[in-house]
């Protein structure tokens, strides 16, 4: 069997060959929408003091050594290049965009690589008026249309995206979808009374069949629920945008002035598997330091770890981050839709070993 073989023995390589092809065609097909929508291209460092500060991520730590015996410090392969292009919008620029190599230690499956394709683009308002969140909806859906017509018609599933067996039109019409509307349509729970509520939370995901565990925080269960019940339904038929996520899970973005009970923040799913998520963008340096803070201190609390604060991020914010609005796409998952691929590893040039 081919699936023994390493990943270059050419009797295994040929198999994966049109996927690649593939993908080296979506990526032009990408590179060319970017510049017609007015972005330049800019590539960051991967060696950052700061990872990424999400709690639940893990990173690669490496040591870099200055020449001439000036001493060595800690840095870490970054677990995206937000923080880098943040500091670029502050600089100056308007529209930016990135198709960054970024790492993730601990995580190897179906969907998940080590190392693997991030896409990720802003787009500031240094002047005019403030960009709203759902101009990055419109960008995905030129970008899913660019890349399907991008991947050759024999390697197209029927229906437009497909994996496991649920297929995706990225070319119709799409669906949006609040957060408390899908947990009402897909798991039977009524969210809003809810919020910041754990026990009354645990007692309803008890009802509909979820185990919780004693010391589930209020976001434990939320993803109890939802991976159980609620990401399998999205995407399916046409892309699903899910926006409007509670002010607990509000992360890097801005709360909705409208109703600070939720963030201005939405991901995108296709064949029940999240291609990207998008913030409006959080500016303020000392609510960011708040939030950096606590994600640390659970972080701690969990794995007995923590990684530093950027201060040189947060000093940026201080100085003026323009209204944004950015977006981080799994780049890799994206070709494995448009293509049929089973696996991640399918559409890699080269796996990690």
């Amino acid at each position: 069997m081919t699936s023994s073989l390493p990943w270059w023995h050419p009797a295994r390589f040929e198999q994966r060959l049109p996927r690649l092809h593939a993908r080296a065609a979506a990526t032009a097909a990408v590179r060319a929408w970017f510049v017609a929508e007015g972005f330049t291209e800019v590539e960051t460092p991967a060696l950052q003091i700061s990872p990424g500060l999400e709690p639940h991520l893990r990173a690669f730590r490496t040591e870099l050594e200055e020449p001439f015996d000036q001493g060595r410090r800690s840095l870490y392969l970054h677990t995206s290049p937000e923080f880098a292009m943040k500091k670029l919008l502050v600089g100056g620029m308007e529209r930016i965009f990135q198709i960054a190599r970024v790492f993730r230690n601990g995580e190897r499956a179906e969907t998940h690589h080590p190392e693997f394709t991030m896409l990720e683009w802003y787009r500031a308002a240094q002047t005019g008026p403030e960009p709203d969140w759902r101009r990055l909806v419109e960008d995905c859906r030129g970008l899913f249309r660019a890349v399907h017509e991008a991947t050759p018609a024999c390697l197209r599933p029927a229906g437009g995206f497909a994996w496991r067996g649920l297929t995706c039109d990225p070319c119709g019409e799409w669906e949006m979808l609040s957060v408390p509307e899908a947990f009402a349509r897909h798991a039977g729970i009524d969210l809003l009374p809810l919020l910041e509520r754990e026990d009354a939370f645990a007692a309803e995901a008890a009802r509909i069949g979820i185990v919780c565990q004693p010391d589930d925080r209020w976001d434990d269960i939320f993803f109890r629920i939802f991976l159980a019940r609620i990401e399998p339904q999205l995407g399916v038929g046409a892309p699903t945008v899910l926006y409007g996520y509670p002010a607990a899970m509000a992360a890097l973005s801005r709360l909705n002035p409208a109703d600070s009970r939720f963030a201005l923040r939405f991901e995108v799913y296709a064949c029940g598997l999240e291609l990207a998520n998008a913030f409006a963008e959080l500016t303020d340096a000392a609510e960011q330091r708040r939030r950096f803070e606590a994600d640390m201190d659970l972080k701690e609390a969990l794995y007995s770890e923590r990684y530093p604060i950027d201060d040189d991020f947060i000093a940026a914010l201080a100085h003026g981050l323009p209204p944004s609005v950015g977006i981080a796409l799994g780049f890799d998952r994206l070709i494995m839709l448009a293509t049929g691929a089973e696996s991640i590893e399918d559409v890699l040039w080269a796996p990690v070993a």
